[in-house]
């Protein structure tokens, strides 16, 4: 049986659609470092589930209706993977729609999926810096949890990213608060690492 072909934009699409959006600056920052620690995550567990360049265009789109969403006040998670569905990008739209919030949290034995790893990526990088966790939760709790019920809501996302993290580090050789380091210390060109000419 033959594997469904999905239509993944290359990076230069991805490129074209941040600037089409009119893409803050500060927003594309943030941007290129989740799709930085997203490939590196991925490179480093080597699951051959995992789809490098559908993930890489997720982390580059993630925040792809952000600027539009501070004069509309819309989900953007969710109008993000409307207009990538739009566009014909309905696996990438998939994991954008996700990046807030997965559609479902699994169990500590499942193997990690595209989703996870771009959504958990997203709670690493507070504006475009690679952080810790908690300090990415807990400026999200600061900033958004208004009132008791945004607040519980957060602190349970916090709770279960927590155990995400803790799955997707099980068997790699390296710790959470390693990523910074590792990434800074790499010689190698990566794709995500720059792309200046968008700002």
């Amino acid at each position: 049986m033959q594997a469904k072909k999905i239509n993944v934009p290359s990076e230069e699409s991805c490129i074209r659609i941040m600037a089409d959006m009119g893409m803050l600056e500060n927003i594309i920052a943030h941007s290129l470092k989740v799709c930085g620690v997203a490939l590196f995550l991925t490179d480093r567990l080597g699951l051959p589930g995992l789809n490098r360049e559908l993930i890489r265009a997720a982390a580059l789109l993630h925040d792809i209706t952000k600027t539009r969403s501070f004069r509309t006040v819309e989900d953007h998670a969710e109008t993000g993977a409307r207009l990538l569905m739009d566009l014909g990008y309905p696996e990438v739209a998939g994991i954008v729609g996700q990046h807030v919030r997965l559609n479902r949290y699994v169990l500590s034995t499942s193997v990690p999926t595209d989703a996870e790893i771009v959504n958990y990526s997203d709670k690493r990088v507070l504006h475009d810096r690679i952080v810790p966790l908690s300090t990415r939760m807990g400026y999200i709790l600061e900033k958004y949890g208004s009132g008791p019920e945004r607040k519980r809501n957060i602190l349970l996302l916090w709770e279960k990213t927590e155990k995400l993290e803790k799955r997707l580090f099980a068997g790699l050789p390296f710790s959470p608060g390693d990523i910074s380091g590792l990434l800074s210390a790499e010689s190698s060109p990566r794709v995500c690492r720059g792309l200046p000419h968008i700002v």
